[in-house]
């Protein structure tokens, strides 16, 4: 697999868009994700992305998408996140990416007002219909299983459950390390994903909170879990994912240290190639 970083990690950084996907590749990462809206960039940043991964050779692997509008109840929102979501699967498939990555969100209301199974039927129906896009352009969508308590996807059970409603093969699983600790997932769990999942996200935490670390500086275990990680034979990337750092003026050392830790921590189970 590769090993790849999503671009925000260089957000607090103060520097523009072209100096961090430099950093990418001086740093030694195979790919990068982006986390950009194309509904808030212009021509201008569009094109320039793309460009400068080219120039760096950083394939893009993935677009980031939260988009929790696509389980809300009223159809006038419904309808915006899904014009919104088939505008980054075009951007997905104009910077000839792989995936999606998709984040659906929470019940609203604690699960109650609205029935949560009247939700949950609704995020299925609205995913099918962008599986369907995706699929005429050639991309797919990776969701993310979220690990609070009221996310749609916050245990593999769940995640399974879903993907096999929409019922699309457009559709599959992102694996987010530290998330599954914190949903306390246990790493023989991952096996019911296998031919489901096509992306990877990994970051440390405390194992109380969401926090998106360099990998050691927290409590995960990663062996375990990327050897079940390794067994899925997942043709795709892993990508760190990462949180503002305590000292915004050393973003650099903070994105080298888990490029660093990372790196020996896929050496170490056979999965970087």
């Amino acid at each position: 697999m590769k090993l790849g970083l999503i671009n925000s990690a260089w957000a607090q950084a103060g520097r523009d868009t072209a100096w961090g996907i430099q950093k990418t590749k001086e740093l030694g990462f195979d790919s990068i994700d982006i986390f950009t809206d194309p509904l808030d960039i212009d021509v201008r940043e569009r094109r320039l992305i793309k460009r400068e991964c080219d120039r760096h050779g950083l394939p893009i692997v993935s677009i980031c998408c939260v988009a929790v509008g696509l389980i809300d109840f009223n159809p006038s929102v419904q309808r915006f996140h899904m014009d919104r979501c088939k505008a980054f699967l075009d951007l997905v498939y104009e910077y000839e990416a792989q995936n999606l990555l998709l984040v659906l969100g929470e019940y609203i209301w604690n699960q109650e007002v609205i029935p949560p199974a009247e939700q949950w039927q609704t995020g299925v129906a609205n995913c099918r219909k962008l599986a369907e896009y995706a699929e005429k352009l050639g991309v797919q969508i990776a969701l993310e299983l979220e690990p609070f308590p009221l996310s749609l996807l916050n245990n593999v059970s769940r995640m399974v459950q879903f993907i096999d409603d929409v019922d699309h093969p457009a559709l599959q699983a992102n694996i987010d390390v530290s998330h599954l600790l914190l949903a306390d997932v246990a790493p023989e769990e991952l096996r019911r994903l296998k031919n489901k999942a096509i992306h990877v996200h990994i970051s440390d935490c405390d194992g109380k909170v969401h926090g998106d670390l360099p990998p050691g500086r927290g409590v995960v275990n990663f062996a375990p879990y990327l050897r079940e990680i390794k067994d899925l034979a997942i043709d795709g990337a892993i990508s760190i994912e990462l949180e503002y750092s305590p000292e915004p003026d050393k973003i650099e050392q903070w994105v080298a240290e888990a490029y660093e830790s990372t790196r020996h921590l896929l050496q170490d189970a056979d999965l970087l190639g």
